[in-house]
Parts: C-alpha cells; sequence; structure tokens
C-alpha cells in the first residue's frame, strides 16, 4: 500500500465510509427514544410488526457485527488468545443485555434464560462448528488445532454445562423446577470461578495453549491489513455497542408480542436472542476456518459457548433474585438428549488436534435435527 493511499484510508472521510452504519444506529436510537410508543402502538398491524421487528433486528445485528469487525482488527494487532477474549466478551454482554431486556419486560419468561443457552450451544457447537470444519477441509484433507486448547475449553464447558442445563432437571427446589436460593448461590459462584480461573491461565502461563503452532502459522501467513491505532478499534467496539444496549430493550417489546400476544413457543424468544448473539461470531470463526486457521475459529466458538455459560448463568441468576423472576434452567425430554449427545460428539471431535470432513457434516446433521426438533413440539 502507497503512503497516499494510507493517508487516503486514515482520513476522516475513510473513517466515515467504514463506520457508515454507527450513523444508522444512532439515528434509530434517536426515533426510538422519541417516537417509541407511537411505534409500538402499531404492533397490532401484522406490516408495522414485521417492519418494526426486522428495523430493529437488523440494526442490532448490524451494530454487532461492526463490535465484531473491530474486534477482528483487535485480533490480528494484540494476537490470541487476547482478540478473541475481546470478541467472546463483547458478543456475551449483548447476550446477557438482550435477555435481560426481555426477562424485565412483560409477563415473566422463566424458561428464557435456558432456551437462549441451548440455542446457543446448538447453534454453535453444531452449526458453526459443523460449517466451519466443512468449509474449511473443502480444500484441503484436514485441519489441524492446539490440542492443549481444545482441551482445555471442553473441560471447562462440560462440568459448567451439566451443572447449569441437566442437574437443575433432576434437583428441583421447594418451587418447583426453579433452583433454591442455595442451588443458585453455588452455581453463580462456581461459574463466575471457574471461568475466571480459565480466563488467568488463558492470559497467562498457559496461554501458549491458544495460539497457532509457529510452524503452521509460517506456512500459512497471508499479508496483514493496514490497521489504525489500538485505541481507535477499542473505542469504536465500545461506542457501537451503545446503541446495542438501547434497541436491545426495545426489540424486546415485539418478542414479548410474538410470545404472549400471538401465543408462539416460549422458545421462539430463546432462539431469537442465540440468533443475535451466535451470527456475528459464527461469521467470523468460518472465514478464520476457511482461511487455515482453525485455532482462531476453535478460540472463538468453544470461547463463546464457555462465555455464555460461565457469565450468562449467574447474571441470569442475580436478576432472578434481585427482581423476583424465577428461572428455570433444566433442560427436558429430547431437548436434554440433543444437549449431551452435541457434548459427546464436540469432546470425540477435537480430541485428536486435527479436524476433516466427515466431522463437520456429523455436526451439521445434529444442528438439522435441532432445528427439526424445535419446530415440530
Amino acid at each position: 500500500m502507497t503512503d497516499s493511499s494510507i493517508l487516503r484510508t486514515t482520513g476522516m472521510s475513510g473513517v466515515i465510509r467504514e463506520e457508515w452504519f454507527l450513523g444508522v444506529s444512532i439515528a434509530t436510537s434517536l426515533i426510538f427514544l422519541v417516537f417509541s410508543e407511537p411505534i409500538f402502538a402499531q404492533l397490532s398491524q401484522p406490516f408495522w410488526f414485521i417492519i418494526i421487528f426486522l428495523w430493529l433486528f437488523a440494526v442490532v445485528l448490524g451494530s454487532a457485527l461492526s463490535v465484531v469487525r473491530h474486534a477482528d482488527h483487535l485480533a490480528e494487532q494484540l494476537r490470541e488468545p487476547y482478540g478473541t477474549l475481546i470478541l467472546t466478551l463483547a458478543i456475551t454482554s449483548i447476550e446477557v443485555m438482550a435477555i435481560s431486556a426481555v426477562m424485565l419486560h412483560g409477563e415473566n419468561n422463566p424458561t428464557l434464560a435456558r432456551d437462549t443457552l441451548f440455542a446457543v450451544v446448538m447453534i454453535i457447537l453444531n452449526g458453526m462448528v459443523g460449517l466451519s470444519l466443512l468449509l474449511g477441509a473443502w480444500r484441503r484433507p484436514d485441519q489441524q488445532h492446539n490440542l492443549h486448547g481444545a482441551n482445555a475449553y471442553l473441560g471447562v464447558i462440560v462440568p459448567l454445562a451439566t451443572l447449569s442445563l441437566v442437574m437443575p432437571t433432576f434437583l428441583a427446589g421447594p418451587d418447583g423446577p426453579h433452583p433454591s436460593a442455595a442451588r443458585q448461590m453455588f452455581l453463580g459462584i462456581v461459574s463466575i470461578g471457574l471461568y475466571s480461573i480459565f480466563l488467568l491461565l488463558q492470559a497467562g502461563r498457559h496461554q501458549r495453549y491458544f495460539a497457532e503452532d509457529e510452524d503452521h502459522h509460517e506456512q500459512h501467513i497471508v499479508p496483514r491489513r493496514h490497521h489504525r491505532p489500538v485505541w481507535h478499534h477499542a473505542i469504536l467496539l465500545l461506542v457501537y455497542m451503545g446503541p446495542v444496549v438501547f434497541l436491545v430493550e426495545h426489540l424486546a417489546r415485539p418478542i414479548d408480542y410474538i410470545i404472549e400476544t400471538l401465543h408462539a413457543p416460549a422458545a421462539f424468544g430463546g432462539v431469537i436472542m442465540a440468533v443475535l448473539v451466535a451470527t456475528p461470531e459464527a461469521i467470523s470463526a468460518v472465514r478464520a476456518s476457511v482461511a487455515n486457521h482453525l485455532q482462531r475459529a476453535i478460540n472463538i466458538f468453544l470461547g463463546s459457548v464457555l462465555s455464555t455459560i460461565g457469565l450468562t448463568v449467574p447474571a441470569m441468576l442475580a436478576i432472578s433474585r434481585l427482581f423476583g423472576h424465577p428461572v428455570t434452567l433444566g433442560l427436558q425430554g429430547p431437548y436434554l438428549v440433543m444437549f449431551v449427545l452435541t457434548l459427546a460428539v464436540s469432546i470425540i471431535t477435537f480430541q485428536s488436534g486435527r479436524t476433516n470432513l466427515m466431522q463437520g457434516a456429523v455436526h451439521l446433521v445434529l444442528f438439522v435435527a435441532y432445528v427439526l426438533l424445535i419446530t415440530q413440539q
């Protein structure tokens, strides 16, 4: 890149061209800040309901994608595992805010947190993993990743997932399916504690577990893009999250309308939240896998599942206690079987340090089975 082209891309006009969607996000936020009541008064009209829902969903998703874009720039500059860590924490924050907004708006939906967690795990560990492995292995016999890193992720994901979504099914509290206060406190402390220890190891003494092998990296090195300073991407990442925080609260109103007024399945809200938070990371993970950087893809999807369980569960339990909204965490029937099967297949997939086309196909089959399961209930 020549000096003149660098100047063009780093000038104010270049920033405006790159960040045009920020204007859309801010304008949408201002419109809903001033005219929210007249806008939502039209929810009973099918045409306006579709327009309002798609408008809010598209702007929130676009802002989340912009967060991912700046997190990707930070990942290239800061290298692994810090770049992926920033990405997963940012997206998990959006998820927590989205679930909280829907939980606190309208009638209580005690299964929303559970349904969202289940949907996120299915979308990521089956849909995202399957697509990444399938496309990544399409042009090569197999792909390699750091076995220690995958084992570290799964070694924390499996117990936390079991304690959060499996064990409560068999240990109902005095209020029926809702866990007792003591069990909620235990689960919250364990989730935050294990996730904190994992972060210390990931960013400290075991950082090499989550980085690509040096020989592999040198063989597949690509020209690095011109980047703006780290502070530039960090500030814009936070700025884009501002409209998300505001608009996701308004997105809760049409979602509640679908569930409460149109009597859609309660799991619908969880699926919408999961699609919202998983799509940006899915795009980033697939790109990394296609570029033969499977380790970064693994850091994204396994890190996303871990942060979702390790941070979302304690946050939802805290909201439950503070605002008196009971939560139901235990999965039931075929959902429980599908969840355990997904964890087992994921362990098998990443146990050798190599992945291939067949493993991607298996995960996609499980994802299709999940979609059929939720649409036929």
